[in-house]
């Protein structure tokens, strides 16, 4: 029976998970967590064998999850189930050393699927992926550097300009990502100088764009 830990902070997700993952041959829920410090101690006490997780989470995202169990127990893996744009984040997941994305909005199938091919040693993505990275690796395409903006910020500067774009203030998202302010304030201008913003209200108008349409134009 493969036992697998769920992560993410809303409890009707996880319960609707539960019920789907459970019903399936040979998979069984050894336990539900709501942020990165909840998921951690639950790897110690029930030493799953495979971590689903949300990339937004209270405080630390899934992706410093993802780079924490790498570190302590390489031998789990872990697939990101997230409503986040995969062209962008699946590089970001697989680079971290996660196993496997998935969007929310998949059918319970495509879920399904990944859980079985990352338990048989797989990497899971989908196609839309798989050939959109082949084709950055194809022999004829210069390697160059990044050409889209955003691939210039860190995974926690990222974090910040989506919650900048869901029109978070910036107490909330101080709050949210378990920073003080002066540190937001230093990922906001570092953001401003990548993407090469003049103020606080551009950086604002261009988050919010990106999440409105849910990709700028490369």
């Amino acid at each position: 029976m493969n036992r697998i830990l769920l992560v993410d902070d809303h409890p009707l997700l996880r319960e609707g998970l539960t019920r789907l993952i459970s019903n399936e041959s040979g998979m069984t829920i050894c336990g539900t967590a709501g942020s990165v410090q909840e998921a951690l101690a639950v790897v110690e006490t029930e030493k799953p064998d495979l971590v689903i997780t949300d990339l937004t989470l209270p405080g630390r995202n899934g992706l410093e999850l993802i780079k924490d169990l790498g570190a302590t127990h390489p031998e789990i893996p872990t697939i990101v189930l997230s409503m986040h744009d995969e062209l962008f984040y699946a590089e970001r997941v697989l680079r971290a050393g996660g196993r496997g994305y998935v969007m929310k909005d998949s059918a319970p199938e495509h879920l399904l699927k990944a859980i079985r091919t990352v338990l048989d040693g797989g990497v899971f993505a989908s196609p839309t992926v798989t050939t959109h990275f082949l084709q950055t690796l194809s022999p004829g395409k210069p390697q160059s550097k990044p050409s889209f903006p955003l691939e210039r910020l860190t995974d926690r500067e990222m974090e910040v300009f989506e919650l900048i774009g869901n029109a978070k203030s910036n107490h909330d998202i101080a709050c949210r990502l378990g920073i003080s302010p002066r540190t937001l304030d230093a990922h906001r201008a570092h953001i401003r100088e990548k993407l090469g913003l003049g103020d606080g209200n551009e950086l604002t108008r261009y988050a919010i764009r990106w999440v409105e349409i849910g990709m700028i134009e490369r």
